[in-house]
């Protein structure tokens, strides 16, 4: 029987390092994949100071002619991503970034080896790089591609915890943030440990979102270690891929000095239907409101309700739940009653669900 190895560093090639774990074992992977950049030559600034880019051996595929680079690289993703398809559970999920050099071939590819496509993600970086030469325009983001395994997949996503990093509301599909730099960007003699580090804010929004505490987070192009340190702080066990020793050896020092997560009760947002469910009539039977308080409907406390000891609300109209009247006092076919109805406590005005959580809470 293969036993997973986790919270490690495999050193070797993703494709072979991918072979030997078991079959349907990970719940997540991030993937930053080579974008094939297919560079021509150096970057200088217009005061000829050189652009520390990407210039390296793993960024190159099938010499200088397009085509076949275009070839070998989509060779290549079909490998490493068959081999990420193999591992993953059936119920896992999937991220690769990407630039318009590559993700739109990964994409084809993904779709091609029957990969869900949930989301494409634009990461919309504070602080990109100019555009030196003034040819083009600046290139400002990069994009995410979030995949289920197949269409019937159920994925994790973790919505509350998404609405609550975004101060209450949705989180949509363009993602503003900065490129690593400052403490975070890790260097080596003054000069980028590795060119394409990606910032820890990224992963932490990826990890929080699609996993879980204790589930397996795999990166196949581990570099310097950014997931690895992301799973770390968030509870998550975490397999990285890397055949550069110089990588390694920087993800190594920087992981060392990451404490484990202790206390997952912070590091998890459960969701709301997975809660146990909490009857308006508990309010009631422990003293949170009483019989014929006030309760006042909508944001600008439009409505008046009564409440009654049964846990039904009354108005000069209507009768029933806190979900019905609430519906029916605005004319609408349904509406979430926690929400909508507010209770005074001297000056100021609460929503009922605060009620409910100190409730939830006492149960725990």
């Amino acid at each position: 029987m293969i036993t997973l190895p986790t919270n490690t560093i495999l050193v070797g090639d993703c494709i072979a390092e991918l072979a030997a774990l078991p079959a349907a074992s990970v719940d997540l992977v991030f993937a930053d994949p080579p974008y094939n950049l297919q560079l021509g030559g150096e970057l200088l600034r217009p005061n000829n100071t050189r652009v520390d880019g990407v210039d390296e051996d793993w960024d190159r595929f099938g010499g200088d002619d397009p085509a076949a680079s275009f070839a070998a690289y989509d060779r290549f993703t079909r490998g490493w991503l068959q081999a990420v398809r193999r591992v993953l559970k059936d119920d896992g999920a999937l991220w690769v970034i990407g630039s318009y050099h590559n993700i739109y071939r990964v994409g084809a590819i993904l779709q091609d080896l029957g990969f869900w496509i949930l989301n494409d993600v634009v990461w919309s970086k504070t602080n990109p790089m100019p555009n030196f030469r003034g040819t083009r325009f600046t290139n400002a983001h990069e994009t995410l591609l979030w995949c289920a395994k197949g269409p019937r997949s159920r994925y994790t996503f973790n919505y509350e915890a998404m609405k609550s990093l975004n101060d209450g509301l949705q989180m949509r599909s363009d993602w503003q943030l900065p490129l690593c730099t400052g403490p975070e960007r890790l260097k080596d003699g003054g000069r980028k440990t590795h060119p394409t580090q990606k910032p820890e804010a990224l992963l932490y929004r990826i990890l929080l979102s699609s996993s879980n505490p204790g589930d397996i987070v795999l990166d196949p192009f581990f570099g310097t270690g950014t997931t690895g340190a992301v799973a770390k702080k968030l509870g998550r066990r975490w397999i990285g891929i890397e055949r550069d020793q110089n990588y390694i050896a920087a993800a190594r020092q920087r992981l060392e000095q990451i404490p484990e997560a202790t206390d997952l009760t912070v590091v998890h947002t459960p969701a709301k239907r997975s809660e146990p469910r909490i009857p308006f009539g508990w309010v009631l039977e422990r003293g949170l409101l009483s019989p014929g308080d006030l309760l006042w409907g909508g944001d600008r406390r439009r409505w008046t309700a009564k409440v009654r000891a049964d846990g039904t609300l009354i108005t000069a109209d209507h009768k029933g739940s806190i979900h019905q009247v609430g519906a029916a006092v605005q004319g609408v076919p349904a509406c979430n009653g926690w929400t909508f109805w507010h209770f005074q406590r001297n000056e100021d005005f609460h929503q009922i669900d605060m009620l409910r959580q100190k409730i939830r809470a006492e149960l725990h």
